[in-house]
């Protein structure tokens, strides 16, 4: 298994620089943001996608470097309720399994999108939370009028064009498919291209255990990504989970991301990449910096300490 790093973290830093600190500390691999909710410091999709010439630089850079190109991400909301954000992020998302394609890269990150709710309005509205009367129900509203529709054509489509991609959801909370569950029932209505991205940061702070998560999705991550999550017990049992100033600053919120080793032990760690393993995945872990105590080269180096402690466990 090999570590590698989603480079939206050094977008301070241009594409030669971002890789040169890579190669400098021997990592594996870059996974590239290409639209969505990156600000694409580092892949111009466009001109990749319009340009051989571009993308044989690009892959030649890498390489030059010792490194590979592990994925592209193309995480944003196919689904929003505003056409305007859908549409471009959808197409986004379709150019970049087609980009991917061109370039020889297996898989792309993506999110599976949140629509909004039956009384219309422009605002995506996350169904996890609808345990009131007169929200009850969404959850099967949205999956019948925006999720299964969009999901099954998306990946019926990205099978014939791009029959060498695997999309890989990142199960998010405020995204329609956010844990097993959802994914299981998401994965009934798509083909073997679309599986998960697998960020156990997101997993903690709901009180789930990204192990047993992992073990109930056997064959089906397709990526990885490293990072941790940091639980304020003190401030759990006041806020509780679900706060609605998210973000307040790091040391007034109850939960917030970490930097691999930052919230939970190394012999954790140990066994989720063990857990990993065992479920068929032996691929990269990529490197995402959101710790807010830490500067980007602080946390993604402290997330590269953890991760190699761990695997050398």
């Amino acid at each position: 298994m090999q570590i590698g790093l989603l480079t939206d973290a050094f977008d301070h830093l241009s594409l030669t620089q971002t890789l040169a600190w890579c190669a400098e500390r021997d990592l594996y691999s870059v996974e590239l943001g290409t639209c969505g909710y990156s600000g694409t410091p580092h892949a111009n999709l466009a001109e990749l996608s319009a340009s051989s010439e571009a993308r044989s630089a690009l892959l030649s850079e890498i390489a030059d470097h010792g490194l590979k190109l592990g994925a592209l991400n193309a995480s944003g909301n196919p689904l929003h309720p505003n056409t305007d954000i859908s549409d471009k992020h959808a197409a986004g998302m379709r150019d970049t399994v087609k980009l991917a394609q061109e370039l020889g890269v297996a898989k792309v990150v993506a999110m599976s999108g949140t629509p909004g709710g039956p009384g219309g309005g422009n605002w995506p509205v996350f169904a996890g939370g609808a345990w009131l009367p007169d929200m009850e129900g969404l959850w099967d509203w949205q999956w019948e009028n925006a999720i299964k529709p969009f999901w099954s054509e998306f990946s019926t489509w990205s099978a014939s064009v791009a029959p060498d991609v695997t999309v890989c959801l990142e199960l998010h909370p405020g995204t329609a498919i956010y844990n097993s569950e959802s994914y299981h029932q998401l994965r009934e209505v798509t083909g073997p291209n679309v599986v998960v991205n697998l960020d156990p940061s997101h997993f903690w702070w709901q009180g789930m255990d990204p192990i047993t998560v992992i073990n109930d999705l056997p064959g089906a991550i397709g990526w990885s990504h490293g990072k941790d999550t940091l639980i304020r017990a003190d401030r759990m049992a006041t806020i509780g989970a679900l706060d609605y100033l998210w973000p307040r600053a790091a040391d007034q919120m109850s939960w917030h991301f970490a930097a691999v080793g930052g919230g939970h032990s190394t012999e954790y760690w140990v066994g989720l990449i063990a857990a990993l393993q065992a479920g068929g995945y032996d691929d990269t872990i990529s490197i995402e910096h959101e710790d807010p105590n830490l500067t980007s080269e602080a946390g993604v180096q402290a997330s590269l300490d953890g991760l190699r402690a761990a695997l050398s466990a």
